[in-house]
């Protein structure tokens, strides 16, 4: 039977997280291992400054007081015999769309996975109510994984509309959308009057072409977007070449 390891970044007790594993339970031999608490927005950082600490909880998951990616680092090398054959983090409670990628946990846990070797996908639900919709996506998606064909360090971005499976339209290959700027940070005062501030919401769609995870989703149908790790704009390189040799 078919190895997997799960993981998130809304931490070990999320719902999105159990709906995953009861979606996948009956397909497949699992793993959880996931942060201790939300460590929604740490994309792809590691823990270098302390080791880290791996508990077992009653129902058998594993709790790591890390995040994202250190899960999926544990749970892939080295801290059990057996490798998984694939990695897939979530199920997100609340979308992973255009820029949000650079910053999602949800999608570095599946980066991690893939940057170990692992074939690696990122689940996301578009909203906090239809956790089994995104469960039966996921296990449908699980079922033909091994027929998946990526270049190297790829991994597949996931994202289903807040919707009960019988209003689910299909399923769309699409590309990242983009935002704009994100609003300007909130001040509050602490109880001792000193300023802080709480970092605002996101900006709004600035990309939500038909092709974009945006339109998809807003049409209720799956987003299936391919992402890759190598972030180099390949198209830019003679021109920033020709700036050069105009310095010299």
């Amino acid at each position: 039977m078919r190895r997997l390891l799960l993981s998130n970044d809304d931490g070990v007790h999320a719902p999105g997280l159990r709906a995953l594993h009861d979606a996948l339970a009956p397909h497949a031999r699992l793993r959880v291992v996931a942060p201790d608490r939300d460590k929604s927005g740490a994309s792809n950082s590691l823990t270098l400054s302390r080791p880290l600490a791996l508990s077992t909880l009653d129902n058998g998951f594993y709790s790591v007081d890390g995040t994202p990616a250190d899960c999926v680092y544990l749970g892939v090398n080295g801290v059990w015999e057996e490798r998984p054959d694939l990695v897939i983090s979530g199920i997100n409670h609340g979308g992973n769309l255009g820029d949000d990628v650079l910053y999602s946990g949800t999608v570095a846990a599946a980066m991690e996975g893939r940057n170990l070797g692992m074939t690696a996908i990122a689940m996301s639900l578009v909203g906090h109510r239809h956790f089994d919709t995104a469960g039966r996506v996921a296990a449908s998606l699980v079922g033909v994984a091994d027929r998946l064909s990526l270049p190297p360090r790829s991994l597949l971005n996931v994202n289903v509309p807040d919707l009960p499976w019988d209003e689910i339209r299909g399923l769309r290959v699409t590309r990242l959308g983009y935002r704009g700027p994100a609003a300007e940070p909130l001040e509050v005062r602490d109880p001792r009057g000193r300023k802080r501030y709480w970092i605002a919401a996101v900006g709004e769609n600035a990309d939500d072409g038909p092709d974009t995870d945006f339109a998809a989703v807003e049409a209720g149908y799956v987003s299936i977007t391919p992402l890759q790790t190598d972030l180099t704009r390949h198209a830019a390189r003679d021109d920033v070449q020709e700036w050069l040799d105009a310095l010299t």
